[in-house]
């Protein structure tokens, strides 16, 4: 049985890698840490909280003693690090948390993993592998054409991807310097179930449920790439199983859409389905974020012809699962949106 150690995984991505993970395989053991901050929440994971192959620890990653600990007393075959501060809007606001959670908490992970998976001078334990999860956000903006490559120069442009980036860096580090194994994965934009509202989609189909506002940064014609987060899952578990080491891997749907046009799908799915006096007129143009980048588009040809991974939910499917979801689990979505997120959306989306 591998034992899978998954950081953040109370989170939005990490949540759903771990649920796939317990239903897809019977043999492996995971382990999630999480320090549990404002996104992760424990109630993602009801569905397998009870399964016996599953372990909830509440670890900050930068906890050097208490990550060190786990791996002592357990015999880890795998790191999936999703752990991430990744709100931009949080980055240009609180640059510092950024950096001590997405740098050196990726750090201390490292310095456990080389220290209980070492066997000899730069020599690991025979099927090892740490696996970073990343973001196209680090290779900066596109113009209107072409697409993001592994060999693209990092440029990132917010203190969210900067942080990230480094990170990457410090991975492939390891890689260069140790000759740890590693892989590192860069996605597009997910969407899908359990996204904290904070994001894009579930910020917009809840507000739009409530009759609030729907803010939309600049002209709402930045484009982003659409990847269902269960496509991202797979992505994962074939990398891990099958990823050359030391590579990077783009994970990316193709699904190119700008902002304003997912607003309106959402719209238009809530108005004709839901509560017909919903409509754009909810919509509200609020001044752009700062370093918005314009367009991101990632090329996954890579990961189709060496793993052969290709998304499998396309926009039209995925987005209306991820609407339906969101309609039937409105407490979630309340439990999430009481406190201090209602605070901090009122400051950062009030109309301006």
């Amino acid at each position: 049985m591998k034992t899978y150690l998954v950081t953040g995984g109370a989170g939005f991505i990490g949540s759903n890698f771990v649920i796939y993970m317990l239903n897809k395989y019977n043999d492996v053991r995971i382990i999630n840490i999480d320090s549990l901050t404002y996104a992760g929440n424990l109630e993602n994971l009801k569905s397998v909280e009870n399964n016996p192959n599953y372990e909830f620890i509440q670890v900050d990653i930068c906890d050097k003693d208490a990550v060190n600990a786990i791996f002592e007393k357990n015999d880890i075959d795998y790191v999936v690090n999703f752990a991430a501060e990744s709100h931009v809007d949080r980055s240009i606001e609180n640059p510092e948390i950024f950096v001590q959670t997405n740098v050196l908490g990726t750090l201390t992970l490292l310095c456990a993993a080389k220290k209980a998976w070492s066997v000899g001078d730069d020599v690991y334990k025979d099927g090892v592998k740490y696996l970073q999860v990343s973001t196209d956000e680090v290779y900066g903006s596109l113009g209107p054409d072409g697409y993001f490559l592994e060999t693209t120069p990092l440029d990132p442009h917010s203190p969210y991807s900067s942080s990230k980036a480094s990170a990457d860096l410090v991975v492939k580090a390891y890689f260069d310097t140790y000759k740890f194994p590693m892989n590192i994965t860069r996605c597009s934009n997910n969407y899908g179930p359990f996204q904290f509202p904070e994001k894009l989609i579930p910020l917009m189909i809840n507000n739009a449920l409530s009759h609030k506002d729907l803010p939309i940064y600049g002209d709402g014609m930045q484009i982003r790439d659409w990847l269902f987060v269960e496509d991202h899952c797979k992505a994962i578990d074939m990398v891990i199983r099958d990823g050359k080491l030391g590579e990077v891997y783009n994970v990316g749907g193709h699904n190119e859409r700008p902002n304003v046009k997912i607003v309106e799908t959402i719209i238009d799915y809530i108005e004709n389905n839901v509560d017909d006096s919903v409509g754009s007129h909810l919509i509200k143009y609020v001044e752009d974020r700062k370093g918005h980048d314009r367009r991101y588009g990632i090329a996954p040809d890579k990961i189709k012809k060496d793993l052969g991974w290709y998304p499998e939910t396309t926009f039209e499917v995925g987005i209306q699962k991820t609407i339906k979801w969101y309609l039937d689990n409105r407490d979630w979505m309340q439990n999430v949106t009481s406190g201090e997120y209602q605070k901090y959306y009122e400051k950062m989306y009030s109309k301006k």
